[in-house]
C-alpha cells in the first residue's frame, strides 16, 4: 500500500491579496508567490483579506474575510442566504460586470485552449430581468432533526448539505416563494425521510414538481399532496425509480412553451431537458437563426436536437431539416412537435452522436448548414463528419466555454473552418455558468 499523503497544514490568520481576474467558477484569482489562489467572494481589481481553506500543489483556495479596496462593480447581494447557498456565486457582482466577465472567459478560453479568436465578437444576449428566471431546477430535500424541519433548496456552497432557505430569488416565484410551504408539506408526509429530491419543470403557465420517492405514499400522504397542489396551483408527479418511472399523481398535464416569432408551440414531458430561461431561449433562437441564415433551398442538420427547440424554427425557412438526438423519448417528442406545428419538412433520427455513425441513414446525405447544441462534453466526435457532409456553415451553441474552445480549435485547425463570430448568452444570471454561441464558416 502506498503512503497516505499528509494534508498540508493551512496557514493561520488573515492574509491580504490583490485580485487579478475571475476564474471560471466565479471566484477571484490572485497570484501569491507565483501560485494561483482562488478566493470566494473576491472580485477582479479588489484587495481583500482572506483565510486559506485549502492548499494544493497546483493552487490554493480561500474565503474573503473583508474587502480592503472594493471594485466599483461590487453590489449588495439581494438574497439573505447568499454565500451559504450554492445556487448562486455572483450576486455580489453587478449584472453588467457579470456578463462582461463571462465574455472575457469565453474569449480567453478560445485564445488559450483553442488557439483561435473570432473575427467579430457578438454583443451579449442578456435577460429582461435577471431574477426569477429559472423554470427548471433540481432541489435537494433533507429532514434535519436538530432544526426540527425538512429543508428544501439548493445545496450549500461546497457541501452536500441542503441550504436552509426562506425563499429563492433566481427560481421562478411559483417555486422560489413556495420553499417554506414545501418544507412543511414534506415534513407532514409519512415518507419525509425517504424523499431526497424535488425537480421543477415549468412551461409558459403551468408548474410541475416531480417528487423523488423511495417508498410508496400512504393514503394520507396522497390526500395532503392533492390538497397542496389545489391550493398552490401546481401539479405533482412521482418518481419512484429511474427517469422512465415519472408519472402524475393525478391527471397528466400537457406542458408546452411557445416561440411566438416562429408561430411554434413545443410540447415536452416534465423530466425532459428544456432550457431553464425562457427569455434567453427565445433570444438565443433568434440569434442562432440570424447566424445560420437558412434559405428556402438549404438542407440543414441539427445535432443534439432534443425536442426540436432549434429544429422547428429552422424548418420554417429551409427546404429540409434533419434532427438527430440520442434519447428516443426526446426524438418522439420532436416528431410530435413537428406534426402539431404542420412542419412536414422535418425528419428526426435517434443516434448516439459519440458512437460510430458512418452507417446512419442521414450520414448518406448532403447538407448545407448545421446547428450543434451538445452537452458540456462538447461535440468533438462529430466534428470530422461535418466537412464530409458538405456543411459550409455551422452554428455551435455551447454550455461550456472550455469544450467550445477545444472544438473551435479542431474545426479551424483541422477541418478548414473559420471562426467568424462568437459571444455569450446569460442563461444563468448570478452564477458562473457561461453559455455561448459561435459561427463557423468554410468556403
Amino acid at each position: 500500500m502506498g503512503r497516505r499523503r499528509r494534508r498540508a497544514r493551512l496557514p493561520e490568520g488573515e492574509f491580504e491579496a490583490r485580485i487579478d481576474s475571475m476564474g471560471d467558477d466565479g471566484r477571484g484569482v490572485a497570484r501569491i508567490e507565483g501560485k494561483a489562489t482562488f478566493i470566494h467572494g473576491a472580485l477582479p481589481g479588489e484587495s481583500v483579506l482572506f483565510r486559506y481553506t485549502k492548499r494544493r500543489r497546483s493552487h490554493d483556495e480561500g474565503q474573503t474575510v473583508a474587502v480592503v479596496s472594493a471594485s466599483p462593480d461590487r453590489v449588495t447581494p439581494r438574497c439573505v442566504h447568499y454565500g451559504v447557498c450554492g445556487g448562486c456565486s455572483l450576486q455580489h457582482l453587478s449584472a453588467d460586470a457579470q456578463i462582461a466577465g463571462k465574455q472575457a472567459i469565453l474569449l480567453e478560453d478560445l485564445r488559450t485552449l483553442g488557439k483561435v479568436q473570432p473575427a467579430a465578437v457578438l454583443p451579449p444576449i442578456v435577460n429582461d430581468s435577471p431574477w426569477g428566471y429559472r423554470r427548471k431546477a433540481r432541489l435537494g430535500v433533507k429532514e434535519v432533526v436538530r432544526k426540527g424541519k425538512v429543508l428544501v433548496g439548493f445545496r450549500e456552497r461546497g457541501s452536500s448539505f441542503v441550504a436552509d432557505l426562506s425563499r429563492c430569488h433566481v427560481l421562478h416565484p411559483r417555486v422560489g416563494e413556495l420553499l417554506p410551504a414545501l418544507s412543511a408539506l414534506v415534513g407532514s408526509l409519512s415518507i419525509s425521510q425517504r424523499l431526497p429530491q424535488i425537480e421543477m419543470a415549468m412551461d409558459d403557465e403551468q408548474c410541475v414538481l416531480i417528487l423523488r420517492i423511495l417508498e410508496p405514499l400512504s393514503g394520507q400522504d396522497e390526500h395532503r399532496l392533492y390538497a397542496f397542489q389545489a391550493e398552490h396551483d401546481i401539479v405533482f408527479y412521482l418518481q419512484p425509480g429511474g427517469p422512465d418511472s415519472v408519472t402524475p399523481l393525478g391527471d397528466e398535464v400537457d406542458l408546452r412553451y411557445r416561440l411566438p416569432a416562429y408561430a411554434i408551440s413545443l410540447h415536452f414531458e416534465p423530466a425532459d431537458f428544456t432550457q431553464v430561461n425562457s427569455d434567453i431561449n427565445c433570444k438565443m433562437i433568434e440569434r442562432a437563426m440570424t447566424l445560420l441564415d437558412p434559405q428556402w433551398n438549404d438542407r440543414v442538420l441539427d445535432l443534439f436536437c432534443g425536442i426540436g427547440n432549434f429544429t422547428l424554427p429552422i424548418a420554417r425557412y429551409c427546404a429540409q431539416v434533419v434532427g438527430v438526438e440520442a434519447d428516443p423519448g426526446l426524438v418522439a417528442r420532436a416528431r410530435g412537435n413537428a406534426e402539431r406545428n404542420g412542419l412536414s419538412n422535418s425528419l428526426f433520427y435517434t443516434a448516439d452522436l459519440y458512437a460510430e455513425l458512418t452507417s446512419e441513414p442521414w450520414m448518406q446525405q448532403r447538407f448545407d448548414k448545421a446547428l450543434l447544441d451538445p452537452p458540456r462534453s462538447g461535440a468533438l466526435p462529430v466534428l470530422a463528419l461535418l466537412p464530409k457532409l458538405g456543411i459550409r456553415r455551422i452554428v455551435y451553441v455551447s454550455c461550456s466555454p472550455g469544450t467550445l474552445a477545444r472544438d473551435a480549435g479542431e474545426l479551424v485547425g483541422k477541418h478548414g473552418y473559420r471562426l467568424s463570430r462568437a459571444g455569450v448568452m446569460d442563461m444563468f444570471p448570478h452564477t458562473a455558468h457561461v453559455e455561448s454561441i459561435a459561427l463557423f464558416e468554410r468556403d
